[in-house]
C-alpha cells in the first residue's frame, strides 16, 4: 500500500468517525427519529457522501452501535475492575459508562435492534458488570439479600436514565458518574436500608 493510498484511508477513517460521531449525537438527542438528512448535516457533509459510507439507515445504526460498543467496552477495560475493591470499581465503571455518554444513550436507545451480535454485549459489557457486582455479594460489600440481576438491572437502569441528564446537557460526565455511583452504593450496599 503505498503513500496515498494509506493517506485516502486515514482521510475515510476519519470521515466515517465524525459520521459516526454526529449519528451518535442526533440519535441521543431524538432517538430513532433521527433522518438521515439529519445525521449529514450534524456531521457537517452532503447526503451524497453520508449515502457513500453508510448506503443506508440500517448500516449507519449498525455501525453506530459496533463503534458505541467498542467504545464503551474500551473504557471498561481501561477501568481495570478487578484491580480495586468493589466501591472504587463501581465509580470507576460509572465513569466509563459516562465517558462516552452520546454513544452509550445511542447503544441504550438501539442496542437490540442493530448490535451485530447480541451475545458480544454480553460478553464485553455486561459480564464485567456482573463480575464486579458477585464479587461485592459475595464480600458482602453489596446486598446479599438482592439477587445479583437486580444488581445489575438497577445500575444499568440508572446509566439509562441519568445518561439523559448527560445528553440535555444538565448534567457533565463527572457528575453523573458521582451521582450514580452514589445512588446504587446507598441502595444496594451491605447494611444500608
Amino acid at each position: 500500500m503505498g503513500a496515498q493510498e494509506r493517506e485516502e484511508g486515514a482521510v475515510s477513517a476519519g470521515v466515517r468517525r465524525e459520521i459516526v460521531d454526529a449519528a451518535a449525537r442526533v440519535i441521543a438527542e431524538r432517538g430513532e427519529s433521527a433522518s438521515m438528512a439529519d445525521v449529514a448535516a450534524a456531521a457537517g457533509i452532503g447526503r451524497a457522501t453520508l449515502y457513500r459510507y453508510f448506503p443506508n439507515r440500517e448500516a449507519l445504526l449498525v455501525g453506530l452501535t459496533s463503534a458505541a460498543l467498542a467504545d464503551l467496552t474500551d473504557n471498561i477495560a481501561a477501568a481495570e475492575l478487578d484491580s480495586v475493591d468493589v466501591l472504587e470499581g463501581v465509580a470507576r465503571l460509572s465513569r466509563a459508562f459516562f465517558r462516552s455518554a452520546t454513544r452509550y444513550a445511542a447503544l441504550a436507545h438501539m442496542r437490540e435492534k442493530y448490535l451485530d451480535k447480541p451475545a458480544e454485549l454480553e460478553r464485553r459489557v455486561l459480564a464485567p458488570v456482573r463480575e464486579l457486582l458477585q464479587r461485592g455479594i459475595d464480600s458482602g460489600e453489596l446486598r446479599e439479600d438482592v439477587p445479583l440481576e437486580l444488581h445489575v438491572e438497577v445500575l444499568t437502569g440508572l446509566y439509562e436514565r441519568v445518561i439523559r441528564l448527560v445528553v440535555d446537557g444538565r448534567l457533565g460526565a463527572e457528575g453523573a458518574s458521582a451521582l450514580v455511583t452514589s445512588v446504587f452504593l446507598r441502595g444496594v450496599g451491605a447494611g444500608r436500608t
